[in-house]
């Protein structure tokens, strides 16, 4: 199957009634958001997305996501190459007070008045919640030695030097 340029947005009734399903990508330079969050975005966001209604008559729109970022490791400051990768399941809804009765299985997503998606911008917060919370390189991978690294007992200066709440202990006393 060819890798295609996805669209911006979509009907998800109407693919679901026709069964379609996509797989393309997301050029680096259209997932604005993304970059603002990562050092650099090294390589299109492959997209692969099933459209279907299912037994309970509900439209779903399931797909996944993969992207290679740079990140900073935030143990030695240095660029860390990681791929972001994830799955997702959503059914339309046309108002949040609909989004209560859905199974747990699917999120929902509020479509326009035109009975459409932002698609790439589903796809775009997908993969920022794939973000790891405090990207590093692996122990043995990371510039910074073991032996920089302190753990448990603060050395000799660090554990002397007062505390930047000490002022505020003075003001709660007055």
């Amino acid at each position: 199957m060819q890798k295609v340029k996805l669209p911006l947005t979509v009907n998800p009734q109407k693919d679901a009634q026709r069964r379609l399903n996509y797989a393309g990508y997301y050029a680096a330079n259209q997932l604005k958001r993304l970059a603002k969050s990562v050092v650099n975005v090294l390589s299109d966001a492959q997209v692969t997305l099933s459209f279907y209604i299912d037994p309970q008559k509900l439209v779903v729109m399931k797909g996944e996501a993969q992207v290679e970022v740079e990140l900073e490791c935030q143990r030695c400051g240095e660029p860390l190459k990681q791929t972001l990768e994830c799955e997702f399941a959503y059914s339309p809804v046309a108002s949040w007070d609909q989004a209560e009765v859905l199974p747990q299985i699917y999120e929902p997503i509020e479509f326009n008045e035109f009975g459409e998606i932002d698609l790439i911008g589903t796809v775009e917060d997908e993969l920022i919640l794939a973000l790891p919370l405090v990207p590093m390189h692996s122990p043995e991978h990371c510039e910074v030695s073991a032996q920089e690294q302190v753990f448990g007992e603060l050395p000799e200066e660090l554990a002397n030097k007062p505390s930047p709440f000490a002022v505020l202990a003075n003001l709660k006393q007055k």
